[in-house]
């Protein structure tokens, strides 16, 4: 049995009523909702309505429609991005994303539709509040941004971005890939415009389910950038122009919305606190111990409050490839390295272009793998 520390690529393992909600699906119902008045279609939009209920719930969202599902959280960036920017808007973004906000956004300024200023946050990947301030425009309509970094957990201070953007009649849109599930997130007293979702990693769904919520404003300004079959008047050639069909196009992956709302029932069951409270707590306990190690370079903040359980560390000693595959195949612990899809991240960490290695720990992990995994990295250094 591997000890698995890739919780920030993908959560797992998944609670077991996540995997039977899947099969159940598949196996019991199968029809698609909405493509049909039988039963099992209608059972499958139950489903599909009661996954809407509580997404909206867990963000203390209050418009069931404006609950969108998508494939993944980088199909839901770019259908936001890409559906409301108007040529000439000025866009903030920050040096910790993912390619998920980075690339939509730079292709767009290359096509000169935008002007975009991707600000740069500290080495603890902290974008400073008086900075972002004074790069406010009078064009500036869009700012867009992670809520944590997935290279070393920072954790952004949205709340005061959000009500910035109120302030000055900024549409905002955050990713929240790295805190959906494990830090609590109220879409109103964030003042967002739209919260960008997926369902794989801490909402402990599966793979291939993502969404958006988004405020009525934003749609406003939204065209539909994928037209297709949504199963809603169908005698027209045209998109309908209500939420939330107005971009859900073609066949839904109900299985994995099945899975998707038994991740989120797990979650309320547990409480995002307690979740919280123990991915800290282990947190806590690596680097306190990581930081006795010599040969090691933790990068970021030392602070387990202000992050996700999501660290990156180096070696002099060995090249983080190396140092990732001797965890696996020697010690049976699975980890990431490279650069983590977020280049601009790791330049600002200063660990471009080699990366690092990075261990991230979800709410199935233990003090026990802690401290296996401080004894692997020791073992392996003192033999180098």
């Amino acid at each position: 049995m591997k000890l698995y520390l890739d919780n920030v690529a993908t959560s797992y393992p998944k609670p077991p009523d996540v995997y039977n909600a899947v099969m159940h699906y598949m196996i019991n119902i199968g029809a698609n909702p909405g493509r049909g008045g039988h039963s099992s279609s209608l059972e499958g939009s139950r489903i599909v309505y009661r996954c809407r209920e509580a997404l909206m719930k867990l963000f203390n969202f209050d418009k069931l429609e404006n609950v969108v599902f998508t494939s993944n959280i980088t199909v839901s960036l770019n259908m936001l991005i890409k559906s409301v920017i108007k040529d000439g808007w000025h866009v903030i973004t920050t040096s910790m994303e993912h390619n998920s906000v980075l690339r939509p956004l730079s292709s767009l300024e290359k096509s000169k539709k935008i002007q975009l200023d991707i600000l740069p946050c500290s080495k603890e990947g902290i974008l400073n509040i008086e900075l972002f301030k004074n790069s406010i425009k009078s064009n500036t309509k869009l700012v867009v941004l992670s809520h944590a970094s997935n290279v070393i957990g920072s954790i952004q201070p949205i709340e005061e971005i959000g009500r910035l953007c109120r302030e000055n009649n900024i549409y905002f849109i955050i990713d929240t890939a790295q805190t959906a599930g494990v830090i609590p997130l109220d879409f109103y007293k964030l003042n967002l415009s739209a919260l960008a979702f997926t369902g794989h990693k801490s909402l402990l769904g599966p793979q291939g389910i993502g969404g958006f919520l988004i405020s009525d404003e934003l749609n406003n300004e939204a065209l539909p950038i994928i037209e297709g079959g949504t199963g809603s008047l169908s005698e027209s050639i045209f998109q309908p122009d209500f939420l939330p069909d107005k971009f859900e196009s073609g066949t839904m992956n109900t299985p994995a919305i099945a899975g998707l709302l038994e991740g989120i029932n797990y979650i309320n069951k547990e409480g995002i606190k307690a979740i919280r409270d123990k991915e800290e707590y282990l947190t806590n306990l690596f680097i306190q111990d990581i930081l006795n190690i010599d040969d090691f370079v933790l990068y970021g903040t030392k602070n387990s409050s202000l992050m996700t359980p999501t660290l990156s560390i180096n070696s002099a000693k060995l090249n983080n490839s190396e140092l990732g595959y001797i965890l696996d195949t020697e010690y049976g612990i699975i980890t990431r390295t490279g650069l983590h899809c977020a280049p601009l991240a790791h330049k600002t960490i200063e660990t471009f272009p080699e990366g690092t290695l990075r261990i991230s720990f979800g709410p199935f992990n233990d003090t026990k793998d802690v401290k296996y995994t401080i004894h692997a990295l020791n073992n392996i250094i003192k033999r180098m």
